[in-house]
């Protein structure tokens, strides 16, 4: 007879605090969220991005936590465990198919980008990102080390060996996921975040520090000047110093009025919260009984939302400011555009530059690197609690399924086709999906009342009483609003170009995507009836014992 493998707890509440912290802080928080605020010019975006905090980030955590410790305390780890123990409906297990692909989809092309910063930021180590005072050579830098415009090229760059090689950092980077995730919870992420958290602050407040102290470095250009920087981000309207030639300034209620930034607002808090995922409710599965999960779910969220504004949006928004003019904004391609084909002009041109740019990349690494490493662990519940894996077992198998996702992504890099296909089907429609289901679950199948006590068992903070008509109905109501505004902005709206569902079935890229994206759907629907059958044999053999 199968029985379930002992359950790991984490060693202690800092460690599931940073780890928690870790998965949340990663990319969105250094590239997209500063991408975003330089695109829409700070003001009304930040009225929005806290709107979404407060409204949906915040609620779905302390849900999550709160079905995680749930779930944990009847012997469940995974999502489709959790959901089966709080809903006694045969369909409730497979909504966890959701709770696999996402962070499983998005571990195929997140560790992509995140050999992109290694790369840089052993490059700035050895000094070889020295490219003059050319933006342009950047940027094309940038676009052959991807591959970004044409298939078949190999992605290194003529005569730098493995320094220019992507795929040789996408490799070492896979390889250090996997030793650490094989180590466990507590040898392995809980270990890495104890010291890769405090490092990456250390790090992120050093670069902080120079970027606050550059002052103005173009006397011929003195708008170019730190307290503009900080005033494009932050001001509610734009002053006549921070427009770009051309632009035509809005007011802070035009701004408001924009439905895309309110729904990009809402994306980013979701992808750097880590919300919607099925990460926070297996990690909050391991916390012990009468652990304080409000008073860590509160604090995790703090710190990714301190590393995402000030350390963040202080950094790569004034920077970019300073050096490269208020047309940042209007110039960026996509959220990583700036870190990646900006900066390096930008540290080129301040003094001791190369170690700045170590620095800022190797954050980027690190704050990275622990989110990545909490994408599998949902994965790797299952097929542990379910399947009666062992960990090596269960590592196996999901480095061989991300192994061909990733390796879709670098060969068909063309314009980031495969890297936009995963991250739009999986890393916006499927999270929205989900975090909506889990929010319903809270509210009204667990019960409000019911997920409110449980949350506050063990609380040395009292979750405000309001706080449980928010989840009830403010959250839901939100999310279905904003999903049907984004239905209607990508179905309807939009020209048949670039109308996704169409894309489906012209573009061979994407629709190969799309069925891979759908096979491992299959797959771990599979895996999840083949758990659920275990359980009743476990839950049957139980009874017959108590009998």
């Amino acid at each position: 007879m199968q029985q379930r493998t002992q359950r790991e707890t984490w060693t202690t509440r800092l460690g599931v605090i940073l780890a928690v912290t870790g998965s949340a802080v990663g990319l969105g928080n250094f590239l997209r969220f500063p991408g975003l605020a330089a695109q829409y010019g700070g003001g009304a975006f930040m009225v929005a991005y806290v709107c979404a905090f407060l409204f949906l980030g915040l609620p779905i955590a302390f849900a999550e936590w709160a079905m995680g410790r749930y779930g944990g305390m009847h012997g469940h780890n995974s999502s489709p465990g959790i959901y089966r123990v709080i809903w006694k409906n045969r369909i409730a297990p497979y909504f966890g198919v959701l709770a696999m692909i996402v962070p499983v989809g998005i571990y195929m092309y997140y560790v992509y980008i995140e050999s992109w910063c290694l790369a840089y930021a052993t490059r700035y180590l050895l000094g070889a990102m020295n490219f003059g005072a050319d933006a342009q050579r950047y940027k094309q830098f940038f676009e052959h080390f991807v591959g970004l415009h044409a298939h078949g090229e190999s992605l290194s760059t003529p005569g730098e060996g493995l320094l220019g090689s992507a795929v040789f950092f996408l490799v070492v980077c896979f390889i250090l996921n996997f030793i650490l995730i094989y180590r466990g919870l507590s040898k392995g992420i809980e270990w890495f975040c104890r010291w890769a958290m405090p490092a990456l602050v250390i790090c992120a407040v050093i670069v902080l520090i120079r970027v606050l102290t550059l002052g103005t470095p173009d006397p011929a250009k003195p708008d170019q000047n730190v307290l503009n920087g900080l005033g494009y981000m932050w001001n509610p309207v734009k002053t006549p110093a921070m427009l770009a030639p051309g632009e035509v300034p809005k007011s802070f209620w035009e701004g408001l009025a924009d439905p895309e930034m309110w729904m990009k607002a809402a994306g980013q808090i979701f992808f750097s919260l880590s919300v919607g995922f099925g990460i926070i409710i297996t990690y909050a599965s391991y916390v012990k009984k009468d652990d304080d999960i409000a008073l860590s779910s509160l604090t995790a969220c703090a710190g990714n939302e301190f590393c995402e504004v000030v350390l963040g949006g202080l950094v790569t928004v004034p920077a970019a400011f300073v050096f490269l003019g208020p047309q940042i904004g209007s110039q960026l391609s996509n959220p990583f555009a700036l870190g990646f084909m900006a900066l390096p002009n930008v540290f080129n041109q301040m003094p001791v530059g190369q170690l700045f740019g170590f620095l800022f990349f190797f954050l980027l690494f690190l704050a990275a690197i622990t989110s990545s490493l909490s994408m599998l662990q949902p994965a790797v519940a299952l097929l542990e609690e379910g399947l009666g894996l062992n960990r090596r077992a269960s590592v196996a198998v999901l480095g061989f399924i991300t192994a061909i996702g990733a390796a879709g992504v670098v060969i068909f890099s063309k314009d980031f086709v495969a890297l936009d296909t995963l991250d739009f089907w999986i890393g916006t429609f499927a999270i929205y999906l989900l975090a909506t289901f889990q929010t319903i679950l809270f509210g009204w199948i667990l019960g409000v009342e019911k997920g409110m006590a449980e949350l506050r068992r063990g609380a040395e903070i009292k979750i405000p009483e309001f706080y449980k008509y928010i989840i009830k109905y403010v959250t839901p109501l939100y999310l279905l609003v904003v999903f049907f505004l984004w239905l209607r902005q990508n179905f309807v709206v939009t020209s048949p170009e670039q109308n996704r569902i169409r894309q489906l079935f012209t573009d061979p890229v994407v629709g190969g995507m799309a069925v891979f994206i759908l096979a491992v759907g299959v797959l771990f629907a599979l895996l999840i009836a083949q758990s659920v059958k275990n359980w009743r044999r476990i839950e049957a053999s139980q009874e017959e014992i108590v009998i």
